[in-house]
């Protein structure tokens, strides 16, 4: 099969956009690690809290984590005053995680930065997801 000039435009589109992507996580395993945290705490306090609260089950799933990985995650997370571990209202079986104060403040700075930082790349996103 012969590919076209069509397909490697699109290779040079789908690298470009992997870089940008690859690119940004590298920006914020930075800005996480700056504050003291590894990009999977960020990424777990953030997923929490944009719930209000998750179950382990819901932080396995948004962070794409095997149950017992997210559990130890959330031991982790709770030994370092980020999160609060909660029984659920209607259910007490259910135990909910809840984001302190102090990761609300780490993840303020942290979601400040992100924000600044998509803002001046969003251009050259924008650009390579036309290009696609």
């Amino acid at each position: 099969m012969t590919e076209t000039k069509s397909d490697e435009v699109d290779y040079r589109a789908l690298a470009d956009f992997r870089q940008a992507l690859r690119r940004f996580t590298n920006f914020s395993k930075k800005a996480a690690e700056d504050v003291g945290l590894t990009p999977q705490q960020h990424q777990a306090i953030l997923a929490i809290k944009a719930e209000d609260s998750l179950t382990i089950g819901e932080l396995a799933d948004r962070l794409m984590l095997r149950p017992h990985s997210a559990t130890g995650l959330a031991d982790r997370l709770v030994r370092l005053a980020l999160v609060e571990r909660r029984s659920a209202a209607g259910d007490k079986r259910q135990t909910e995680l809840f984001v302190t104060e102090w990761a609300e403040e780490l993840l303020k700075r942290l979601s400040d930065s992100h924000r600044n930082e998509l803002r001046k790349i969003r251009p050259l996103l924008v650009e390579l997801l036309e290009n696609l």
